[in-house]
């Protein structure tokens, strides 16, 4: 009985594929589903893995410039930095946001208000993630966390991307 209802749950991912990048990478989306993430998402052999450590704001403001030290912008702002962040150090290896296959978002409620400003971070997020210029979503989990490594740090995100092995 499990091996039919595994192969089950397989058969309703396959047909639920939403895209298939050039790479062969295929990103399966929840049927029926708006939300900007990934159910799942299938790396083919042959793709090469580079695991991104964890990245925060660099501490700059929407206009792009630096913030005081410490004051690293709300949740939304850092999340946009820390995005940005991610998307050049993928740039420098010749990767873009859009070979994310994998993420996990931390994030540390706003002392200002208390609460975990997820509606700021998805803001941000769909930014770079969903969009008509990069359609790819990564498969996704956010948690949120007691604190960060420094003082004033609302989000820390790392990523997971592939890329053809070269031949």
């Amino acid at each position: 009985m499990r091996t039919i209802t595994a192969l089950a749950a397989i058969a309703g991912l396959t047909l639920a594929a939403s895209s298939a990048s050039a790479e062969g990478v295929i990103r399966y989306q929840k049927p029926g589903s708006t939300f900007p993430i990934a159910q799942a998402v299938e790396v083919p052999a042959g793709m090469s893995t580079v695991y991104l450590s964890g990245t925060a704001s660099p501490g700059i403001n929407a206009d792009g410039k630096p913030v005081a030290k410490g004051s690293f912008g709300d949740t939304e702002a850092q999340t946009r930095g820390t995005l940005t962040n991610i998307r050049d150090t993928l740039g420098s290896m010749h990767l873009s946001m859009s070979d994310v296959v994998k993420m996990h978002i931390y994030m540390v409620a706003d002392p200002k208000t208390g609460n975990l400003d997820f509606a700021g971070m998805m803001r941000a997020y769909k930014e770079f993630f969903g969009t008509k210029d990069q359609p790819n979503l990564p498969a996704r989990s956010a948690f949120e966390v007691s604190h960060l490594a420094g003082p004033g740090l609302l989000v820390e995100i790392e990523v997971t991307a592939v890329r053809p092995a070269a031949h």
